[in-house]
């Protein structure tokens, strides 16, 4: 069953970059954003990351941790986080276990051709755990300053 808005995320943990496992219950307390994106090192991908590790040091004023979703391995995962520079973790998602509960897996059209991937959404959940805002289809210009208006403003209302 996918999360909704509102709704409690179930728990889940997940490899992530840095050699940690990412616990969505260790992070209680703090909002986080779970934002998926389609390949790493790719340029829509590269922006969106970017836009994000630019912006980190404001979400973590709206006490906010950030966490990047794709199903790329975790060797892709390291390698675009060391080569982009970027001060949140990447999770690993080959299972697709996340992007099944937050419901991410759309049929896209790349050159004519149809394929299962990753629609670039992001996702914030606040710090008891409950998806407060979703946004899906993401296009990367001004998104990250969007999430970013939202995570003050839900801290704010905390």
């Amino acid at each position: 069953m996918p999360v909704e808005i509102g709704q409690t995320v179930t728990d889940f943990s997940a490899t992530a970059t840095g050699d940690t496992t990412i616990t969505l219950s260790e992070l209680r307390g703090q909002q986080v954003v779970v934002y998926f994106y389609p390949k790493a090192s790719t340029p829509g991908c590269t922006t969106q990351g970017g836009d994000f590790r630019d912006s980190k040091a404001a979400f973590e004023a709206a006490n906010t941790v950030i966490l990047g979703v794709s199903r790329d391995g975790l060797r892709a995962q390291e390698n675009f986080k060391t080569k982009q520079a970027f001060n949140f973790e990447l999770i690993s998602d080959k299972d697709e276990t996340l992007c099944k509960l937050f419901d991410v897996i759309k049929l896209k059209k790349m050159y004519g051709k149809e394929h299962l991937g990753i629609e670039r959404s992001t996702f914030l959940i606040d710090k008891d755990g409950k998806v407060a805002k979703e946004w899906r289809g993401v296009k990367v210009a001004g998104h990250v300053d969007e999430v970013l208006a939202a995570a003050e403003e839900l801290n704010a209302s905390n």
